[in-house]
């Protein structure tokens, strides 16, 4: 189910809301959210983005910790950021998934988890 929302019409938790907006701030590209709360356990929304380059992407990653530590929220790991063709920050409750396109196509999370209520901005 795709639900287009604006980012602050979405009743999502603060720190999801916090992403959404420096992923913003730097341009991030076809951002979906994915509500995974129905469907699965180990967390509750995956946000994945397309930044046009690996600099564009690290740039995104650096924005969404500044943003995120500003609250005191600190990632439980990163994974990616070397080749930054996909970066991964895992908050717990939220992961964000950071894409060059080609990288994006070929993993197609969005399909994936199709059973997702998925949110675009």
């Amino acid at each position: 189910m795709r639900f287009k929302v604006n980012q602050k019409e979405g009743n999502f938790p603060e720190p999801v809301k916090r992403a959404i907006e420096a992923i913003l701030d730097k341009k991030g590209e076809n951002l979906l959210v994915l509500d995974l709360r129905e469907i699965t356990s180990f967390t509750d929304y995956f946000l994945i983005v397309s930044g046009n380059s690996q600099r564009q992407n690290l740039a995104i990653l650096e924005n969404v910790e500044r943003k995120l530590k500003e609250i005191k929220i600190l990632p439980i790991g990163i994974e990616g950021e070397q080749g930054s063709e996909w970066i991964l920050i895992d908050y717990g409750d939220f992961i964000v998934h950071i894409f060059t396109p080609k990288a994006r196509e070929y993993y197609s999370l969005e399909k994936l988890w199709g059973d997702a209520k998925i949110y675009e901005f």
